[in-house]
């Protein structure tokens, strides 16, 4: 246990203003001497020992009568290490523009608000803490510790399993654990909102996986320079939380994890730049199975890795020109509704020309073909009330899905396409029947047939003996009756026969098709 006459000058007006609540400010006032990136060269006087922090917070020297015990020190270099593992903290911390000369170890430990801005600190071990009030670490520079058994990669900022009753304020801070964790916050419990804001630099991947954050994530504007080691920039699988701002400029040079992800409100990318990991082959954007009420997309630019969509689940999705990379997993993607920004106007996306052709194509970025993505697109068009752009999206669907079959299957598919649209298309029958009826109208005038048996049947009629030839059910006397000297005029008819039947089989299997469907 510390003595009162151990204590230095500056700990000794920490220890006697500890009581009081009182700020001791140990600052000169000129800017060149408080720099704390410098904080290692401060003078003696200017030196605090953790051991004296811990004391005070231990309950070293007990609060007076009608005070509020809290301590407040500024312009500080604390020497040793700051060793809170396991402590009942009942004080608040308050530390502003302090130097640290070894890391802060809260381990299971339960604490009042704790407040270290514009700090810099070797690194910050709060698993299974729980804070009764906000952690604040605004402005302040954290670099990374050693492993340790509960991280088993350099980590700067822990605070897995941890329990905030506040929020978490990070905005302008600088978290760095190159190539390994900056932040590791995997089963992290906030009743507040974690604000990594205003210029808040990452390096190293930040972990939120299972987080539950209540009060949302808001990441606008903050920079995650460079990935942990598997590439990732940020990972929150399987977290839960109200809110999801990534936008005003925020960047992320390695892959962001939504896997799972279940966000009761807002997601929103807007004015995002995912640069995805340097190799260029992993994604920019994986959200298997995320689910959220309203994803908002719209990025600054198109991503440079793919964007992973599968299973995910939104009421409303919004996106731009610059959304969508080269390749977009879209299998099991369910939607809503559809709005494109339009040089700032957010639009419903249908009701234009370009629009099916458009979202066809969103479709095709998708790798092989799988026919969800279309179905939930044609879904969406008729929900709208454009039932013959949904058709165009089902007929686009049966083109795509011919090119995975045999070449038998292709031709059988290319018939129906070309005679039905695969039953989306019924009115091409009626101009097959007119374009064909009029060839062999017009062909079958040019001559006279011969009776099968003379001075029997109908007189020949062009027309009726066409449609006689075409129409493969029923008969209307006119084919059986004459036949063609002209071996021309005789194989023509053989074809007509033979294109009746094809149309009539088309046009069956196609609205079959269609109608089973529906």
């Amino acid at each position: 246990m510390l003595s009162y006459d151990e204590l230095t000058s500056p700990e000794r007006e920490l220890w006697d203003a500890f009581p009081e609540g009182r700020r001791v400010d140990l600052r000169t006032g000129v800017p060149e001497d408080d720099d704390v990136a410098e904080g290692g060269q401060w003078v003696p006087g200017r030196t605090v020992r953790a051991a004296v922090i811990v004391a005070l917070l231990l309950g070293a020297n007990t609060a007076q009568s009608g005070a509020v015990a809290c301590l407040r020190l500024a312009g500080a270099r604390i020497s040793g290490p700051l060793h809170l593992a396991g402590a009942q903290i009942t004080h608040a911390l308050w530390l502003e523009e302090c130097w640290f000369e070894e890391s802060v170890d809260l381990l299971g430990a339960s604490t009042q608000t704790l407040v270290i801005t514009g700090s810099q600190v070797p690194g910050i071990e709060a698993d299974s803490a729980r804070i009764e009030g906000n952690l604040d670490l605004r402005r302040s520079v954290v670099e990374s510790l050693a492993s340790s058994p509960f991280n088993h990669v350099s980590t700067a900022l822990s605070l897995s399993d941890a329990r905030v009753t506040g929020g978490v304020l990070l905005n302008e801070a600088k978290v760095s654990a190159p190539g390994g964790w900056a932040v590791a916050a995997g089963g992290l419990i906030m009743e507040g909102g974690m604000f990594c804001k205003g210029g808040f630099v990452a390096r190293g991947e930040v972990r939120l996986l299972g987080a539950q954050l209540s009060g949302g994530l808001f990441m606008q504007g903050a920079h995650l320079l460079s990935p942990g080691p598997r590439g990732v920039a940020l990972a929150l699988d399987n977290a839960m939380a109200s809110t999801l701002d990534f936008s005003d400029g925020f960047i992320a040079n390695g892959t962001v994890r939504l896997r799972g992800t279940q966000i009761s409100d807002n997601l929103t990318f807007e004015g995002a730049v995912l640069n995805g990991p340097s190799d260029g082959r992993s994604p920019s954007l994986v959200a298997l199975l995320m689910q959220t009420v309203d994803f908002d997309f719209t990025l600054a630019r198109p991503p440079s890795g793919t964007v992973d969509l599968r299973g995910a689940h939104v009421s409303y999705l919004h996106d731009s020109a610059h959304s969508w990379p080269e390749v977009v997993e879209l299998d099991g993607f369910v939607y809503g509704s559809i709005k494109m920004d339009d040089a700032g106007e957010r639009r419903e996306a249908v009701g234009r020309r370009s629009s099916v052709a458009h979202r066809v194509a969103w479709i095709r970025r998708s790798p092989g073909y799988n026919p969800q993505p279309y179905e939930q697109l044609a879904s969406w068009y008729r929900k709208a009330g454009h039932d013959d752009d949904a058709r165009r999206v089902l007929l686009a669907k049966q083109r795509h899905r011919r090119q995975t079959l045999p070449p038998a299957a292709r031709g059988w598919g290319h018939l129906l396409d070309v005679t039905v649209g695969y039953g989306y298309r019924p009115w091409l029958a009626g101009v097959w029947l007119l374009a064909l009826t009029l060839l062999g109208t017009l062909s079958f005038g040019t001559a006279s047939p011969s009776p099968v048996q003379r001075s029997e049947g109908a007189p020949f009629q062009p027309l009726v003996y066409t449609l006689d030839l075409l129409i493969p059910i029923g008969g209307l006397g006119q084919r059986t009756a004459w036949y063609w000297p002209n071996d021309s005029l005789q194989w023509l008819a053989y074809l007509l026969i033979a294109f009746g039947w094809m149309l009539t089989t088309a046009i069956i299997a196609g609205v079959t098709r269609t109608l089973q469907k529906n």
